[in-house]
This record gives structure tokens, C-alpha cells and sequence, in this order.
């Protein structure tokens, strides 16, 4: 029979092995910390258009230990609701809470650079496993851990005090962090946001650090580390590819209806320069989001089975329309915003520069504004203004 202990051991080794895992008082919290504690009442697999659920108390003891510790991200919720325990067959469904990954759980708590008695506001609970890693080492008295979702938390608070973690399990709004607590040294993300809430700077200390990833699309997104300065501001750099869940305050509502009937209308038609299915790739996605950050991104096929791809902005009632023609593209636009040409002026400089990948972009965040930029141009460079 599979044994907790032994499988624990075997995943610290593997994520060892790939560099990911690297301090020792992680790699305990690892053999220590319980996965599967944190996955109750059960998980969904995917099997393509459907999620077959999967049980603690259902499966197979041995099964579910070679589940809890796959090093895959377990999704753990459907359509804001949908646990493993509430149906028995596979369903269709949109994950909404997830075990995340445990390399890239691993890999985010090694970036924080943790010393004992640092404080940390972790933003999305989740399961709660990685807040049990941190508490692990820093005790359960130096985490707070704010997650939007009332039965996710519950979950997560019980996991917690299972394994003897009495943390600050804290129900809410993470966009605003958590202030009666502040200030903390590390602020660590596990969702996406459009940008950094000023608050999570206003609530670390200076010298601290904020970890998120930053993007609305659900590819093309980075994440983002800045240090917190003295002035109040927070600057550093995008440091690599990263992928999570949408903020549920800030999740895009997919485009429905009728997409002709959206650009009916448009001021005006001209060959791209560049073929928007480069956006289909990780930096020129990235990179369209800082040029146009309201844009929506979206696939679609006519009726002859020629590709389609449009971007919308539903805010600012704008649009723009590729169709191909063989291997050129002509793009349609219309409303008050002409989106392709922001995103093309953007993708040109990229590629005159050389096409430097994601680690090249610098950010600074203040109380005004969020300025990206790219060193070797000054025409990669973008600031968004808050309202």
C-alpha cells in the first residue's frame, strides 16, 4: 500500500531534481506538509470536454495518494460551486479553484526569499496547501491568507487546523488585501490581476516584496516581482511565464452573440503588418495587453472554415476584425480606439529590438499609475493611469 510519508519524500526529490525545490526548510515543509489533507472533499480530472470527479472517501487509498502527489495542478471547484463530492459522473464545467501545481507553488515561495519572522499576506487560499508550507517555517502567526470564496476558505481553514496550522484564514476581497494585519514583508499572489492593487504596496513594509502575476488573457500573462521603496512606490521586473485563475473581481466575461452583428460597422480597412495569430504566442500576448489592456482576444471560423480572429474592448466600444487572405490578413476597426494599431506599433518595436522575451519588461507601481517598459526602446514603453 502507497504511504503518505514515502510519497511526500519522492515529490520533494523530484522537484529537487529540477531545481525548483532548493532551500532545506522547504524541502522539509514538503516531506512534511499533507497534500492530500488539502484536497477534501475531492478533485476533478480533465478528460477533455468533460472533468471526471474524483473523491477522498471514494477512490482507492493508493489512487488517490498517486493523485495528490502527480505534480499537476487538481482543480477542486467548477462554476464558482461544483465540488467532487456533489455529482458522481463526469461534468462539463469551468474550473474555479485549483491546487495549484507544486512546482510552480515551490517555485513562487523560493522567489519571496524567506527569512523566519517574516510576515506574509498571501492573496487566494485556495486549498490551502501553500499557505501550510509557509506556516511550516514561519508559524501559523506570521500568515494571514485572504480568499473571495466563502466555502473555498471554509475548506481550506479546516485543512489547515487538521494538520495543526491555526493561521489568519481571512473571508474577503483579496484585491484589497488584508490592512488590520499590515505591514507585511512578502505579499505572494495566486491569481492573476489586471495590475497590482496600490494597496498590496500600501500595506508592505519598504524593502518588502509583492509576487503576482499580471494579465487578464488566460496565456500571455507574467509574473511580476517588484521591491517596495521607501517613497511608497514598487519597481522591479516581469521575471518569467505564469498562469493562474483570473481575480474573480476582475474575471473577463466571455463575448456571446452574434460577432458580425459587433463589427458591423468599421471606420476603416488596411493590410496588417503583422499577423495577429502571433498573438496566439506567450510574449506578443503579453505585450498586446500592455498596449491595449481593456482588449479581449478571440478565435472564431467562418462559415467557408476560413480563420477568423477579432479583439474587442467592450469599455471603450471598440473592435478590430482580421480576416485572412492566403497568407495576408486585412483588419477591419471601428470605435473610438483603434486597437490594432496600438498593439501593431507595439509588436514592430518588439521585433526591431530583437524580440526580447518576457524577463526584459521593468514595471514601477505607484498611487497614480502602473509604467511598464522595455530598457533597449523607449517606444516600448507604457503607462496605465488609475482612475
Amino acid at each position: 500500500m502507497t504511504d503518505s510519508a514515502s510519497e511526500r519524500r519522492r515529490m520533494a526529490a523530484l522537484l529537487t531534481s529540477k531545481g525548483v525545490l532548493k532551500s532545506r526548510w522547504l524541502r522539509g515543509a514538503v516531506e512534511t506538509v499533507p497534500r492530500e489533507q488539502f484536497l477534501h472533499p475531492g478533485v476533478f480530472l480533465d478528460e477533455g470536454r468533460t472533468w471526471r470527479p474524483v473523491t477522498a472517501l471514494g477512490a482507492d487509498p493508493d489512487e488517490w495518494l498517486k493523485i495528490a502527489y502527480s505534480v499537476e495542478t487538481l482543480t477542486t471547484q467548477l462554476d464558482g460551486h461544483l465540488t467532487a463530492d456533489q455529482t458522481g459522473e463526469p461534468v462539463e464545467g469551468v474550473p474555479t479553484s485549483s491546487s495549484t501545481d507544486p512546482t510552480t507553488v515551490v517555485t513562487m515561495i523560493e522567489t519571496l526569499g524567506l527569512t523566519a519572522g517574516l510576515r506574509v499576506l498571501e492573496i487566494g487560499t485556495g486549498t490551502g496547501y501553500s499557505t501550510a508550507l509557509m506556516c511550516h517555517y514561519l508559524g501559523a502567526d506570521n500568515v494571514t491568507t485572504v480568499e473571495v470564496d466563502p466555502q473555498v476558505a471554509g475548506r481550506a481553514d479546516a485543512a489547515l487546523e487538521t494538520v495543526g496550522y491555526s493561521t489568519w484564514t481571512v473571508t474577503g476581497d483579496g484585491l484589497l488585501g488584508h490592512p488590520h494585519r499590515a505591514p507585511y514583508d512578502r505579499v505572494i499572489v495566486t491569481c492573476a490581476v489586471r495590475r497590482i492593487p496600490y494597496t498590496w504596496v500600501r500595506q508592505t513594509r519598504p524593502g518588502g516584496i509583492v509576487l503576482s502575476t499580471v494579465g487578464s488573457w488566460p496565456w500571455g500573462t507574467g509574473l511580476a516581482k517588484v521591491t517596495v521603496g521607501d517613497d511608497g512606490t514598487a519597481e522591479g521586473a516581469i521575471i518569467g511565464r505564469s498562469s493562474f485563475m483570473q481575480a474573480r473581481a476582475q474575471a473577463v466575461t466571455p463575448l456571446a452573440g452574434d460577432l458580425s452583428a459587433r463589427t458591423a460597422y468599421a471606420d476603416s480597412d488596411r493590410p496588417a503588418l503583422v499577423s495577429p495569430l502571433v498573438l496566439e504566442e506567450w510574449m506578443p500576448a503579453f505585450l498586446a495587453q500592455l498596449a491595449a489592456p481593456g482588449a479581449q482576444f478571440v478565435r472564431a471560423t467562418r462559415s467557408d472554415g476560413a480563420p477568423l480572429r477579432y479583439l474587442f474592448d467592450t469599455e471603450r466600444e471598440s473592435f478590430a476584425e482580421f480576416i485572412a487572405d492566403g497568407e495576408s490578413w486585412t483588419v477591419r476597426q471601428g470605435g473610438p480606439v483603434a486597437l490594432w494599431d496600438d498593439i501593431e506599433r507595439a509588436l514592430v518595436a518588439w521585433q526591431d529590438n530583437g524580440s526580447p522575451g518576457i524577463e526584459a519588461v521593468r514595471l514601477r507601481v505607484t498611487d497614480r499609475s502602473h509604467l511598464y517598459w522595455i530598457d533597449s526602446s523607449p517606444l516600448l514603453r507604457w503607462e496605465h493611469r488609475l482612475a
